[in-house]
């Protein structure tokens, strides 16, 4: 019995995953980030600036938000510091600021409008296809950071709890579906 139980809590710990590691083939992402354009002092500018830098902030806060669950453990369906999924993780990120998101990474590519890798900011989302069906997200991150064409977002991992990644990292560039503004 004693030989058993951690061949189970083994076993229990690499199907928890609920996710294939493909790397054999790696759809390359190219990535280019473009400076925003210097805009002419006029009031429709001011207003618009002031409406980025409004957007800006809150990202800035729903991310550091994330970032204070950084080494959290996995848990499926957790929303807490004791444990939470990677849909969990940025809805009371979110949640926090007040902003309304779906809970489920699969329901949150519903929302927001859909952007080109090459245009992701600082609080949008990346969603990502992990499981044996291509077509169905279930994994979602939160960008953290977007500097000399790399993508680093924040997300949650069965294997290594609340982490930050890389959008270059080969199983996540093979992996990534799409990316998301809510904000």
């Amino acid at each position: 019995m004693k030989r058993i139980l951690p061949l189970l809590v083994l076993l229990t710990v690499i199907i928890g995953c609920k996710s294939s590691k493909k790397t054999t083939s790696v759809k390359p992402v190219s990535i280019t980030v473009k400076a925003p354009d210097e805009d002419e002092n006029t009031s429709d500018s001011n207003t618009v600036n002031n409406t980025v830098e409004n957007e800006s902030a809150l990202a800035n806060e729903i991310v550091r938000t994330a970032l204070s669950y950084s080494g959290t453990r996995y848990k499926y369906g957790g929303i807490t510091s004791k444990g939470m999924d990677c849909s969990g993780l940025l809805f009371v990120a979110f949640k926090q600021h007040e902003v309304p998101i779906q809970r489920t990474s699969s329901m949150m590519a519903s929302q927001g409008v859909k952007i080109k890798i090459r245009d992701v900011q600082k609080g949008d989302l990346l969603f990502f296809t992990t499981g044996k069906n291509k077509r169905r997200i279930n994994h979602v991150g939160l960008v953290v950071a977007v500097k000399n064409n790399d993508v680093k977002f924040i997300h949650s991992t069965t294997s290594r709890g609340v982490l930050i990644s890389s959008i270059n990292e080969g199983y996540w560039n093979y992996a990534f579906k799409e990316a998301r503004r809510i904000l």
